[in-house]
């Protein structure tokens, strides 16, 4: 099997751990597979290279940042390398750049573009171990590029789909996905198998194990994704086609997103285009908006609700001012004090009364529901902060999830 094993800060966060790293790898090459390797920067090695810039610049060019920040990886590649080979294995660390890795030009946000798996190929062949520096490409003139937060899953993911892995095994400090935030409900239960589709609805409703650039790659690519622990042997969470999941569970999982705030325009005039004109301009400030309720107009205005993750609020005031100003919108208020409440779960789609039985645990706990959102395999309620984990607690008692 060629199996790309990607470890993230915390399995490389000093030198006893990348050799632990060095060991794993030993282990699976000792099985008979053919490994390629891909790293992030030692844990807290990004951020302080952040500090060394801002030491000289509040504002350093992006582009001399990811000529910096790369390093982070660089270094970690090659000390894993290193490890390996003392130990008797042929190895050889890659940058980006070697590996192939071809960006578009955003800096520090670079998106991967194709990647040429010719160097890792021929390596390979040679029986040797890569390891890729992850989080880094070039752009077509050349230049270092950073792929953003979860870069190196990214980096890990599309190498395994252009060498056409048998498997991608994702390193965290975490052993799988769960059925929820075991920190919220201690029954919650780790998944054998989950879908892409599932997963990324929970990586977008606040999971944070992944990145949902990396699922949709993974999606995309037909790349078999692992999550598990590099701190023990336990068995990871496998993410998959819908159709490699024999009996797919009515609900998988319950979500819970505190970063939400919600906005609700009062006196919006009603015209035809009003909406239109209002989500535009936040999509062009880049607000990510959620949900949307939107009340029947009456005496020639409507009132409109809609919820933004609380980072973007600022942005989101600043837009819904000018509408104010222009007299289109009457009066606005804003609360941070609500979170997000997901039930998701592939299975939905083929069975009636799931979003039924969540409306009523949430009324049996006497919690009130302010907004919905459904589709075909998730229904998510946005409620007062206060009940979060009543909420999540109770719903994933409701739907057995611990059995």
């Amino acid at each position: 099997m060629l199996i790309v094993q990607k470890f993230g800060g915390t399995s490389v966060g000093d030198l006893d751990r990348i050799q632990n790293v060095a060991n794993r790898v030993s282990e699976t090459v000792k099985k008979g597979n053919d490994v390629v390797v891909v790293v992030s920067a030692m844990s807290g090695e990004t951020n302080k290279l952040v500090g060394y810039a801002e030491h000289f610049s509040k504002n350093p060019a992006r582009a001399e940042m990811d000529m910096l920040l790369s390093a982070g990886e660089r270094v970690t590649a090659s000390l894993l390398s290193i490890a390996l080979q003392e130990m008797g294995h042929d190895a050889i660390a890659m940058t980006g750049r070697k590996a192939g890795i071809i960006t578009d030009l955003h800096h520090t946000k670079a998106r991967i573009e194709e990647i040429n798996p010719q160097k890792m190929q021929d390596a390979i062949k040679e029986g040797k171990i890569v390891v890729v520096a992850g989080f880094q490409g070039v752009n077509e003139h050349g230049d270092v590029t950073t792929l953003g937060r979860g870069g190196s899953d990214l980096s890990a993911v599309a190498i395994a789909g252009a060498l056409k892995a048998d498997l991608c095994e994702i390193y965290t400090d975490v052993s799988g996905i769960f059925t929820t935030d075991p920190r919220i409900e201690p029954k919650a239960k780790k998944l054998d198998k989950i879908s892409y589709d599932e997963m990324l609805e929970l990586a977008s409703l606040g999971a944070k194990v992944l990145q949902n650039r990396s699922v949709e790659m993974a999606k995309k690519l037909n790349v078999n994704l692992v999550t598990r622990t590099s701190f023990s042997d336990e068995e990871g969470t496998l993410i998959t086609k819908e159709e490699n999941i024999m009996e797919a569970p009515l609900v998988s999982g319950i979500a819970l997103d505190r970063n939400q705030a919600r906005i609700s325009l009062m006196g919006v005039v009603d015209r035809p285009g009003i909406a239109s004109d209002i989500f535009n301009r936040l999509a062009e400030a880049e607000v990510n908006v959620d949900m949307i309720i939107q009340n029947v107009a009456h005496d020639g205005a409507t009132n409109i609700d809609f919820t933004v993750p609380v980072g973007d609020l600022h942005d989101a005031k600043r837009i819904v001012d000018t509408f104010i100003q222009s007299g289109e919108i009457k009066d606005d208020s804003y609360n941070e004090d609500i979170c997000k409440v997901s039930v998701v779960g592939v299975g939905m789609r083929s069975h009636a009364g799931v979003a039924a039985k969540a409306f009523s645990t949430m009324a049996a706990e006497n919690i009130n529901i302010n907004m919905i959102s459904t589709s075909e395999i998730k229904v998510s309620m946005v409620i007062d902060e206060k009940y979060a984990e009543l909420a999540v607690r109770s719903l994933h008692n409701t739907y057995k999830l611990d059995q």
